[in-house]
C-alpha cells in the first residue's frame, strides 16, 4: 500500500506540474480558453471576462505550487484537500463541456496535447481517482526531509513562477505548439494532409445495417444493398488564414504569400491594444520598408484601423482577418511576424519590435 500511494502521489504531482507549467508558457493562450468558458451561451458570466487573464495566471501559479507541495510533502491535509477540490471543479467544467458540447477544447494541456471533451473528463476522473487513493493513505504521505527544505522548495517554486510567467508575458512564449510557430510555411500548412477524407458507407448485409470506412470514393464491393454515404475532411493545420480588404471581397494572401520580404503587424482588437507600442513599431516599419520589405496589418476591426494610422504615422495599410486567427498567430498585441516566400522567419512581441531580423 506504502508504494502504492508513493506511485500515485508522484504521478498526481508530475502531472499537476507539466499541465501548469505548459499553461504557464501561454497565460495569454489560456486565458482565451477560459473566455470561451465564461461566454453567455456556456457559464454565462461576461463579468468575469475583463478578469480572465489574471484567473489563468493564478490557476496556472496554484496547479504547479500544488504539484510541488504534493511531492515534497509540505502542508499535506491542505494540499490534498485543495488538490480534490480542484479535481472536482474541473471534473464538472469538463463534463458540462462534453455532455452539452459547449467548449471542444479544455486547455488542460495547453496547445501542446488536444484533447476532446471526452478525453479531458476522463483524464480529470483518472486524476481524481488517484487523488482519492492518496487521500485515503495519507499516513504515508511524509515529507521529503525534516527542517524548513520543503517550505523553501515552495517559495521557490512560487517565485519562479512569478519569474517565469512575466517574462512569457512582456515576451513570447518560450516554446510555441500553435500551428503558426517560426518556421511554418503557411500555404503549405493549408494544404489538406494525405487521406484527408473519410467515407462511410452504409449497407443493409442479413438485414442488418453495416457501416463501411473508406479512404477513397471508389464504391466498395459489399453483398448487401446500398443505404447511404457520408464522408467527413480532416482540416489542415491552417484552415483559418486568409487577408481581405476592408469589404472582406477580395483575398490577397497569393500575392502577399509570394513575397520575398514581408513584415506583418498583428492586432487581434485594435482597441486592446498597446497603443504606446505602435510608436516603436513605426520606427521598425519604416525602417522595413527602407529595406525593402512589403509592410502590412493585420486586423479584425478595420473600422478602428484609418485612426490608428493616421494616429502614428503608419505607412503601411491594415487588412482583416478574424480576431481567433490572429490571437493564435502571436501572443502580442500587437505583434511582429517576419515572413519569406509564406514561411514564417520569426515573431516578436513589440516589446522586442527592435530585435526583428529586418536589417537585410
Amino acid at each position: 500500500m506504502k508504494y502504492l500511494i508513493q506511485l500515485c502521489r508522484i504521478l498526481l504531482g508530475v502531472t499537476f506540474i507539466i499541465s501548469g507549467m505548459i499553461k504557464l508558457n501561454d497565460p495569454m493562450g489560456f486565458s482565451f480558453k477560459l473566455e470561451d468558458y465564461f461566454a453567455p451561451d456556456v457559464l454565462n458570466m461576461p463579468f468575469f471576462v475583463p478578469y480572465t487573464l489574471t484567473f489563468a495566471i493564478l490557476v496556472c501559479i496554484f496547479e504547479v505550487v500544488l504539484g510541488v507541495t504534493l511531492l515534497v510533502g509540505y502542508k499535506k491535509k491542505l494540499t490534498l484537500w485543495l488538490l480534490l477540490a480542484m479535481l472536482v471543479f474541473f471534473g464538472f467544467l469538463t463534463f458540462y463541456s462534453a455532455y452539452f458540447h459547449k467548449v471542444t477544447d479544455c486547455g488542460c494541456f495547453g496547445d501542446a496535447i488536444k484533447f476532446t471533451p471526452w478525453q479531458s473528463f476522463t483524464k480529470d476522473m483518472v486524476l481524481l481517482v488517484l487523488a482519492l487513493i492518496v487521500f485515503w493513505g495519507q499516513k504515508y504521505v511524509q515529507p521529503i526531509t525534516k527542517g524548513n527544505l520543503p517550505l523553501l522548495i515552495t517559495v521557490i517554486s512560487v517565485l519562479f513562477c512569478i519569474c517565469f510567467v512575466y517574462y512569457v508575458y512582456n515576451h513570447l512564449p518560450i516554446k510555441d505548439f500553435r500551428p503558426y510557430k517560426i518556421g511554418t510555411n503557411i500555404p503549405k500548412g493549408m494544404e489538406l494532409p494525405p487521406n484527408a477524407v473519410t467515407y462511410y458507407w452504409t449497407f443493409k448485409v442479413n438485414g442488418k445495417e453495416k457501416v463501411i470506412v473508406t479512404k477513397d470514393a471508389s464504391f466498395p464491393k459489399v453483398d448487401g444493398e446500398y443505404v447511404s454515404s457520408t464522408s467527413t475532411t480532416e482540416l489542415p493545420p491552417i484552415h483559418d488564414f486568409y487577408i481581405q480588404d476592408k469589404d472582406r471581397e477580395t483575398d490577397y494572401l497569393p500575392q502577399f504569400m509570394a513575397e520575398e520580404k514581408l513584415l506583418m503587424v498583428v492586432s487581434y482588437r485594435l482597441d486592446l491594444a498597446n497603443q504606446e507600442a505602435f510608436k516603436a513599431i513605426k520606427t521598425v516599419t519604416d525602417k522595413a520598408l527602407k529595406n525593402g520589405y512589403t509592410v502590412i496589418g493585420l486586423t479584425s476591426q478595420m473600422e478602428k484601423a484609418p485612426y490608428i494610422v493616421k494616429k502614428y504615422e503608419l505607412n503601411f495599410n491594415f487588412y482583416y482577418n478574424d480576431a481567433t486567427t490572429l490571437k493564435t498567430m502571436i501572443r502580442s498585441n500587437p505583434g511582429l511576424i517576419v515572413l519569406s516566400k509564406g514561411t514564417i522567419i520569426d515573431k516578436k512581441h513589440y516589446n522586442d519590435s527592435e530585435k526583428l531580423p529586418i536589417d537585410k
